[in-house]
């Protein structure tokens, strides 16, 4: 029988992908807006410098390890305790700058306080865009009444934190959240799984965790013991040799599948 259920938070439960893609909108409008440049390459571009300064900082490591992503480095301020999170806060407003100011470049604009507006509405428009998935509260206030809920979210501590924040109708559901900054390691490593476990006092074998990243996700739940249910919303094709013990295309499958535990 299952006591507990692990969720992971973004593009599980918050709509992420959706979110900055609708602050990469805005902020490309208001270039466009500014500059005549085309929206659609201009987000081409900044998302390819974002990727390519990204990868150039020796923070990269760190990142990859807690698993902060270049679009969430757009928009992060790293206020968090650490060396390795000291180092990214004073990286941070130069890699945000730079990544708009070679994106324009790319596209044919040299304006370096166009760049700097642009950085700085990014990061306005991405906290104004919260976006949950439809059914997450629905499912999340069901299972409530029969089963323990923790969330474990890879990330930075005041980020994954300000997603919660503007979207306060969540974190009421859950008895604790894990945020892999704070442990140190993240998803898919055992060893945030086992941190998890411990401190829930549950064992692997009454846990199961839902997630959307059959890398991340999926493999860490399999690699600790621990029943894995990939919510896979948007019919993608499973090329890798990851087998999650199930596979759901709404978080409204879950009751079934935990009631079958049973």
């Amino acid at each position: 029988m299952k006591k507990i259920v692990l969720f992971d938070l973004d593009d599980t439960l918050l709509w992420d992908k959706k979110s900055v893609q609708d602050a990469f909108s805005l902020t490309c409008r208001l270039a466009e807006k500014e500059a005549g440049v085309s929206l659609e390459q201009l987000e081409k571009n900044v998302r390819d410098k974002a990727r390519e300064l990204y990868a150039s900082y020796p923070t990269y490591t760190y990142t990859q390890k807690i698993g902060i992503n270049p679009f969430e480095g757009l928009w992060a301020t790293f206020d968090d305790p650490g060396e390795e999170f000291q180092q990214l806060r004073e990286i941070a407003p130069v890699y945000q700058k730079t990544a708009w100011q070679a994106g324009l470049a790319d596209t044919g604009v040299n304006n370096p306080e166009l760049a700097e507006k642009l950085a700085k509405a990014f990061r306005d428009y991405r906290i104004e865009s919260p976006c949950l998935f439809e059914d997450a509260l629905l499912v999340l206030k069901e299972l409530k009444k029969d089963y323990r809920l923790a969330l474990v979210t890879n990330g930075a501590p005041s980020l994954q934190n300000l997603k919660l924040e503007i979207s306060p109708e969540l974190p009421p559901y859950f008895e604790k959240i894990f945020i892999s900054g704070d442990i140190g390691i993240g998803k898919p490593d055992r060893e945030i799984f086992d941190y998890v476990l411990k401190a829930l006092n549950i064992k692997a074998e009454a846990a199961v965790m839902v997630g959307d990243n059959l890398h991340t996700d999926i493999i860490g739940a399999n690699r600790t013991g621990i029943d894995s249910i990939w919510l896979n919303r948007f019919d993608a094709e499973n090329k890798s040799n990851i087998k999650p013990d199930y596979e759901i295309k709404s978080l409204k499958e879950l009751k079934s599948i935990l009631q079958s535990y049973n």
